[in-house]
């Protein structure tokens, strides 16, 4: 997201900068109502249409989750409502247009920005990888929240995770078995990218990798020395990752999460085994 701040502090105002955002266009592209006109009714509505896009209202914003972008309504203790940009799954506020956020403030409504026809808004794969990353360092932990061990190797289990893993006994935050839980991995850069760099129970990946790409390999078959996975999706953040450190990360890690994979055989994952799709 290219974040875009709201020239007001209105609901109105609000909203056009969220939009802006979530669309990664020039603020002056999104129209915005004026005084006395629906905030979500039929100028925003047709004006998305032109792009194949609609918004779609969220019946209960407090409970709803999106592993991506939505637009949330916040209200103040002094009754002034505006719009804020939530992200993952749990949800957490990760841009607020304004810049005038309050932990007393009350999550009230919401709205997705979604395709017209999601069949022709998938996004098409890009080109695989064109290096060879390497295993960094390998990090297991028994259950949510319990801090993660360090290993030098570690057994695969096809379809189910790293042996000692949360992901295998089932006493993770998410359930365990489903596709894309089995595995978790972030990249080297990313971490080191933070100061001081993100530590294993920061973000809580299985596996920290370098020099590869990990966004690409969504939708491919990969070896990690020689066990085959699968990436299935990004692992993008929410407010889980949050709650584990000790500094905000949502908004940091938004794409830039690491992947969530499969694994399709059994086998043995060092330290400094490649990752490649060759």
């Amino acid at each position: 997201m290219r974040e875009v701040r709201a020239q007001r502090t209105s609901e109105a105002a609000s909203f056009a900068a969220c939009v802006a955002t979530i669309l990664e266009l020039p603020l002056d592209e999104v129209p915005e109502p004026p005084p006395g006109e629906d905030l979500y009714g039929w100028r925003v509505s047709r004006w998305l249409a032109g792009l194949g896009l609609g918004l779609v209202p969220v019946a209960d914003a407090a409970g709803f989750s999106w592993p991506g972008p939505w637009i949330g309504r916040l209200r103040s203790p002094a009754d002034r409502t505006r719009a804020v940009v939530m992200y993952g799954v749990p949800s957490g506020v990760v841009f607020d247009p304004t810049m005038t956020e309050s932990q007393a403030d009350e999550l009230i409504g919401g709205f997705v920005i979604a395709a017209s026809d999601i069949a022709l808004a998938r996004p098409q794969p890009g080109p695989p990888p064109t290096t060879t990353g390497r295993v960094e360092a390998i990090h297991v932990a028994p259950g949510a929240g319990v801090p993660a061990r360090l290993l030098e190797s570690v057994r695969a289990i096809a379809g189910q995770g790293l042996e000692g893993d949360r992901h295998v006994t089932g006493h993770g935050t998410f359930p365990s078995g489903l596709p894309g839980s089995a595995l978790t991995l972030i990249e080297d850069e990313v971490c080191r990218s933070f100061s001081p760099p993100l530590n294993a129970d920061e973000h809580r990946r299985n596996i920290v990798t370098s020099e590869i790409d990990l966004n690409a390999l969504v939708g491919r078959e990969f070896t990690i020395g020689a066990v085959r996975c699968r990436g299935m999706r990004l692992c993008e953040p929410c407010t889980v990752i949050d709650g584990y450190a000790a500094r905000p990360l949502l908004r940091a890690l938004v794409h830039r999460g690491g992947l969530r994979a499969d694994i399709l055989e059994d086998g043995t994952i060092s330290r400094g085994d490649p990752v490649s799709t060759a």
